[in-house]
């Protein structure tokens, strides 16, 4: 469940048809809770029937045939409109269109496909033919983000659907269709939301800080830390700090160079930064994490050089050396 006083991630759906997946996104996102919202459903047809519904729901919509397009010029004018709509991200519900390499990575990590077979079995179309035909036991529909290769990006949800005796692909369609409606709002809920769990954001930082030279996590006080050295000689250069001490803020707390630094930062940027009670005294900042817009490569490069006014100088000295290549 979303955090109630959170603002709610704004999602541009693009549909072809019926727009199915489309309405049960819409109507779960009318939910107590559900931390999205349809803000657009836009379409390469503008006679496509999912258009009609998402109009009597209130919903804005957008239609540009494609015929006589450029496929550029139609994802285009798709991703202006997305875009004026105030989406962060698009999530494609039968959406019968490759995207250009350029329109995927203008969205990279914020668009969602759902298709419906058990990636990375069978990508493309004829799905639950291929998988009657190959003797499967199931079939099933997958949530993926959206990559240039076509069903090809990250899985992040699945359902199994059983392959009755005597199936048809038509029969079989129709109850993958229902696990379909199921699958797609829970993981688009839990994939926009993810930024204020703190078991996903510590996962993302402890990933960061591992993969700086002879450094292992160790907990301090009750919150996970890491060190840079040996186990019984290591030094502290990072903690992650979920709520603590009364703050609202998920937050990496990172060594500055000065109090003066700490201080001009937090004055300057309160959205991003804190002063951490205790922590703060010493020098150190929190850079908050469960906030829109965080910019992982900011908290790498903090890591990193939290990490060098710790490290030993043979290991800054590698670290440099690595940087001149």
């Amino acid at each position: 469940m979303a955090d109630s006083d959170a603002p709610r991630a704004r999602v541009a759906v693009f549909i072809s048809g019926a727009g199915t997946n489309m309405a049960a996104l819409l109507y779960a996102s009318r939910l107590p809770g559900v931390p999205f919202e349809i803000v657009l459903v836009a379409s390469n047809d503008p006679d496509a029937p999912g258009l009609a519904l998402a109009e009597a729901e209130g919903v804005p919509t957008y239609a540009l045939s494609h015929t006589g397009l450029s496929r550029d010029a139609h994802d285009t004018a798709m991703d202006a409109a997305a875009a004026k709509a105030g989406a962060e991200y698009i999530a494609l519900a039968g959406y019968m269109r490759i995207l250009t390499p350029r329109m995927v990575a203008r969205w990279e990590g914020r668009m969602l496909n759902i298709h419906p077979s058990l990636l990375p079995k069978y990508p493309g179309l004829g799905t639950h033919t291929r998988a009657i035909a190959a003797g499967d036991r199931e079939a099933g529909v997958s949530v993926h983000l959206v990559t240039e290769k076509l069903d090809a990006g990250a899985v992040l949800g699945q359902i199994a659907v059983a392959i009755l005796p005597g199936e048809t692909a038509e029969t079989l369609a129709v109850r993958v269709r229902l696990a379909e409606h199921q699958l797609y709002p829970r993981v688009l809920g839990d994939f926009v939301s993810r930024g204020s769990d703190p078991a996903w954001l510590l996962e993302r930082v402890r990933a960061l800080a591992l993969a700086l030279p002879e450094t292992h996590a160790r907990e301090s006080h009750g919150s996970p830390g890491f060190r840079v050295g040996s186990e019984t000689s290591g030094k502290f250069f990072a903690y992650f700090s979920d709520r603590h001490h009364g703050t609202p803020h998920i937050a990496l707390l990172v060594k500055t160079g000065s109090m003066d630094e700490l201080e001009t930062l937090v004055e300057a940027q309160p959205e991003a930064y804190f002063k951490p009670a205790y922590y703060g005294a010493s020098g150190w900042i929190g850079v908050i994490l469960n906030r829109p817009g965080v910019d992982w490569d900011v908290v790498a490069e903090w890591l990193e050089r939290s990490w060098r006014s710790v490290a030993p100088p043979r290991l800054t000295r590698l670290m440099s050396a690595a940087d001149e290549f």
